[in-house]
């Protein structure tokens, strides 16, 4: 077979261009570290690459939020941390108001400094986050949540609280459930001294004694005191519905009564101290809901207006077991935040694993072996050098150096 000079070279510099554009390329990859540089050298493994990098940014984007997130549940966790060492202080306060060596000065006094704290509490319940937010939003809104006008305070923010999620938790808390929803009373029913008493009758805040005997209705405890002497005290106690038809029966009638006796009936019962005059009245109601700084203020008052006497103590009574139940609520709202932080470090755990995946996902897709790249590099470089001298060789060979 004859082969013309021309086609040979054609040939041998094909093989050469080839063999340098397959060097270029590697080494292109070997500056880069990739085996695949741009989309044609693997389809595969590019597509692969590209979803490990998207599925990766989204990952960072969610880890930034919940940052965000856990800074601002930090923020409330102690905001609310403080506020119940303002409480504590405040009940301190309502303790030593019952001290009889005390005058209405004295109380006044007492009721200026449990003002400032209950105002400082107020600007816990509206403290703001880094970015501008109200910790105690709910829901969310950018407005202050708590505003104090002359009826009382008024909860502005949107109750309720958003459910953490697989990449998240709330960044808010709900305002309304720490600071606008504290049972009055004992939590259960309120002891309240009848508005016309005239005698020296107070109570304690009441007990369960039985819940399954509970009917939740109203009551009315009325003393009656004998004409005789000594006169003999009794007391007698009615029912009246809560709901329609409204009526009022009997429950017990001509009970004797002893200063500092237990008074029990449909699984509830209290202690009643004093001497009561004829005709006076305690009444026993359903417990409410009320925001803590309304209970703050109804025991401002009573303190700064009060004197040594029965009423002080019904009013303190009251007052220190409603201040009970506004810690336990906040108490509540700060294990709350707690748990979410430990929720928000559950979360970053997993969405480093995931990071971690992901970018082994890409590392494969898309990174070169070095040492196998280095190995093919050499075997290729040694191809072209063979080449080109190879090419060299037979670019000097001629048909006229063996005619003599």
């Amino acid at each position: 077979m004859r082969l013309a000079t021309a086609n040979t070279y054609d040939n041998t510099l094909a093989n050469i261009t080839n063999r340098q554009a397959g060097l270029a390329d590697l080494q292109e990859k070997l500056s880069a570290g990739k085996k695949v540089v741009r989309p044609s050298d693997d389809p595969t493994g590019a597509a692969q690459a590209e979803r490990a990098l998207t599925r990766s940014t989204r990952v960072d984007v969610e880890v930034r939020a919940l940052n965000l997130q856990r800074n601002s549940v930090a923020m409330a966790e102690g905001t609310l941390g403080n506020s119940i060492e303002l409480l504590q202080t405040i009940r301190q306060l309502m303790v030593s108001a019952g001290d009889a060596a005390y005058n209405p000065s004295d109380r006044r006094s007492i009721a200026e400094e449990m003002a400032g704290l209950r105002d400082q509490l107020f600007t816990y319940a509206n403290k703001k986050d880094t970015n501008g937010i109200p910790l105690f939003s709910g829901l969310g809104s950018a407005s202050q949540p708590f505003v104090d006008v002359p009826a009382g305070v008024v909860y502005n923010g949107i109750p309720g609280s958003r459910a953490s999620t697989a990449v998240s938790i709330p960044g808010t808390m709900d305002g309304q459930a720490v600071w606008m929803s504290v049972p009055t009373g004992n939590g259960v029913f309120n002891m309240a001294l009848g508005g016309t008493n005239t005698g020296e009758l107070w109570t304690d805040v009441g007990q369960i004694a039985d819940p399954s005997l509970l009917t939740g209705n109203n009551y009315t405890v009325t003393f009656n005191v004998s004409a005789t002497v000594p006169p003999v005290t009794t007391y007698d106690v009615s029912m009246t519905t809560v709901v329609l038809p409204i009526t009022t029966t009997p429950v017990l009638t001509a009970q004797p009564y002893t200063d500092g006796q237990d008074i029990a009936f449909d699984g509830l019962t209290f202690v009643a101290r004093g001497v009561p005059a004829n005709g006076d009245t305690v009444n026993v109601t359903p417990s409410t809901r009320d925001d803590l700084f309304a209970l703050l203020d109804q025991a401002i008052t009573a303190i700064s207006g009060a004197g040594n006497g029965h009423q002080l103590a019904q009013d303190l009574s009251l007052a220190l077991s409603q201040i009970d139940s506004g810690m336990e609520r906040v108490q509540s709202a700060r294990s709350q935040a707690g748990e979410l932080l430990k929720r928000a470090d559950i979360i970053e755990g997993t969405q480093e694993e995931k990071s971690i995946q992901l970018a082994a996902d890409r590392s494969r897709a898309e990174d070169m072996d070095m040492i196998k790249g280095i190995s093919e590099f050499q075997n290729q470089q040694t191809g072209y050098d063979a080449a080109l001298k190879t090419y060299a060789q037979i670019q000097r060979l001629s048909l006229f150096n063996y005619l003599g």
